[in-house]
C-alpha cells in the first residue's frame, strides 16, 4: 500500500473500529489496515529497523491530529480516537500529501482535488490572478477545518508563496477574510488582518492596492453575546477583501472592465452637456465649472465598497442536489457576483485565475460566466464533487469523480 492511497483507508479504519471514545490501539488498526507483518528494515542515521507500512500509518496519524480529526486517548499510550469533529464531520475526504486528482473540467477550466502545497511545484502555467475566500480563523472549526488565529498567518503566507513564481509582473491577489473574529472572552476584535497585511508585504513582497469591503445586507446578527446580550458591539455587517499587488507600477487590474450604468440623473447631465454651473465646496477642492461632467463615458467607476448579499436560488439549488446525491453542503461560499467584480477588475482578458481554496468554486463560477480560464484547487474531495454539481451545464464539462451516488476518490476499489 503506498503513503498516497493510505490516508482514506487510515481515517475509515478509525470510522469503523472505533468504540464511541475509548479509541483504538495502534495495533488493532495495523489489523484492522491488515499491516500487522510487514519487513522491517533500517530507518535513519542509527539505521534502528523499522516497520515501513507502520511508520506510514504514524505519520498519517500526525496529519489527522493536524486536520483536528484524531486525538490521543489521554492516559493511553498508543492509542488515538477521532475527534468530536471528525465523528459529526467524517464525510469530508481531504487530499493526501503528493495526490493531485482532476475533479471535473470544462472548456475554460479545471477544478483538482488537491492540497495547493501538493500542485504548486508542478504548475507550469502563468496565472494573471489569485482569487479567493480562504478559510477563516473560527474559534468552532467548520466542517473542512481551518487554522486558529494564532496559526493564520503562517498559514496564509504558505498556501500563497508556491504560487508567486507563476504570478506575472503586475498579477493581483484578492482574498475574502473575516473581519469577525473576536479575542476570547473579549469584545475586542482580533488584529489578525493587520498582521497578514504586513506579512504578506514583509514576507512575500506582496504590496496592498485597496481593502474593498464586501457589505451583506443578509449577513445574520452578530456577534450574538457581544451585540445582542452584552450590547458593547454593533451588529456586524460587511467583510473585508483584501486586494494586493506583486508589482504595482504594472497592475493589471482596469476598472474600465467594470464600469456600470450611469444613473438617470448623470446621463442627463451628459446629455445637457454638463455643470452650468460655478461652484466650490470642501475648502475649495472640489470646484464646479460649466461643461464639468460634460464629457461622455462608457458608465461609472464603482466604489470600493459592495453591497450584495450572500442569498442565492442557484447557491440553494445546488445544496438541494448535493443532498440528494449524499454529498455534504458548503456553509460558507463567497456570492458568484462579488467573485466575477473581482474576476473582471483585477484579470486582463485571456489571463487565468487561480482559487487555491475553491470550496464550491464559486470563483471559477464567475470565470464561466465572464469568460476566462481558471483553475481551481479543494482539499475536500466532497466539496470539488459539489463544486461538480454546480457547473455540470457549463460548456465542455467532463466530471472525474462520480456525482451519481457519491462515494469518495478509491472508494470502489476498496469495497
Amino acid at each position: 500500500m503506498q503513503q498516497s492511497d493510505l490516508f482514506e483507508p487510515l481515517l475509515a479504519a478509525y470510522c469503523s473500529v472505533q468504540i464511541h471514545d475509548e479509541g483504538i490501539s495502534n495495533a488493532a488498526l495495523y489489523k484492522a489496515l491488515k499491516l500487522e507483518g510487514g519487513e522491517r528494515k533500517p530507518v535513519g542515521r542509527a539505521r534502528q529497523p523499522h516497520n515501513l507500512a507502520h511508520r506510514k500509518v504514524r505519520w498519517h496519524q500526525q496529519t489527522l491530529r493536524k486536520l483536528g480529526l484524531l486525538e490521543r486517548v489521554p492516559g493511553q499510550r498508543g492509542n488515538w480516537r477521532l475527534t468530536p469533529k471528525a465523528q459529526k464531520d467524517g464525510d469530508l475526504t481531504p487530499a493526501p500529501e503528493g495526490v493531485a486528482l482532476v475533479a471535473f473540467s470544462t472548456d475554460l477550466g479545471v477544478a483538482i482535488w488537491t492540497r495547493t502545497e501538493t500542485l504548486a511545484g508542478m504548475l507550469t502555467d502563468q496565472i494573471s490572478a489569485i482569487i479567493t475566500s480562504p478559510p477563516y480563523p473560527l474559534r468552532e472549526a467548520r466542517a473542512y477545518g481551518n487554522p486558529s488565529e494564532a496559526e493564520y498567518v503562517d498559514f496564509i503566507c504558505g498556501a500563497l508563496e508556491p504560487l508567486l513564481k507563476n504570478l506575472i509582473a503586475g498579477g493581483c491577489i484578492a482574498l475574502n477574510v473575516s473581519n469577525d473574529i473576536f479575542l476570547s472572552k473579549s469584545p475586542a476584535r482580533s488584529m489578525y488582518v493587520e498582521r497578514l497585511t504586513l506579512a504578506l508585504y514583509d514576507r512575500l513582497g506582496l504590496q496592498l492596492i485597496d481593502r474593498a469591503i464586501w457589505h451583506n445586507p443578509a449577513k445574520p446578527p452578530g456577534p450574538t453575546y457581544w451585540a445582542s446580550i452584552k450590547r458593547q458591539q454593533l451588529n456586524v455587517g460587511y467583510e473585508p477583501v483584501l486586494i494586493f499587488c506583486n508589482d504595482p507600477i504594472k497592475c493589471v487590474a482596469d476598472n474600465r472592465r467594470v464600469l456600470q450604468p450611469h444613473s438617470m440623473r448623470h446621463a442627463q447631465l451628459l446629455a445637457a452637456g454638463g455643470e452650468v454651473r460655478t461652484a466650490t465646496y470642501g475648502d475649495g477642492a472640489y470646484k464646479l465649472r460649466p461643461g464639468s461632467f460634460g464629457n461622455v463615458t462608457a458608465g461609472k467607476i464603482p466604489k470600493n465598497v459592495i453591497s450584495l448579499t450572500h442569498v442565492s436560488r442557484e447557491v440553494e439549488k445546488t445544496r438541494k442536489e448535493a443532498k440528494a446525491v449524499g454529498l455534504p453542503t458548503h456553509g460558507a461560499l463567497m456570492p458568484v457576483k462579488l467573485a466575477r467584480i473581482l474576476v473582471e477588475f483585477l484579470t486582463p482578458p485571456g489571463g487565468l485565475v487561480l482559487d487555491p481554496f475553491s470550496g464550491w468554486c464559486s470563483t471559477a463560477m464567475a470565470c464561466e460566466e465572464a469568460g476566462y480560464r481558471w483553475m481551481a484547487l479543494e482539499m475536500m474531495a466532497e466539496y470539488a464533487a459539489g463544486g461538480g454539481l454546480r457547473m455540470g451545464d457549463r460548456p465542455g464539462f467532463r466530471a472525474s469523480f462520480d456525482l451519481e451516488g457519491w462515494q469518495p476518490p478509491g472508494a470502489a476499489e476498496r469495497n
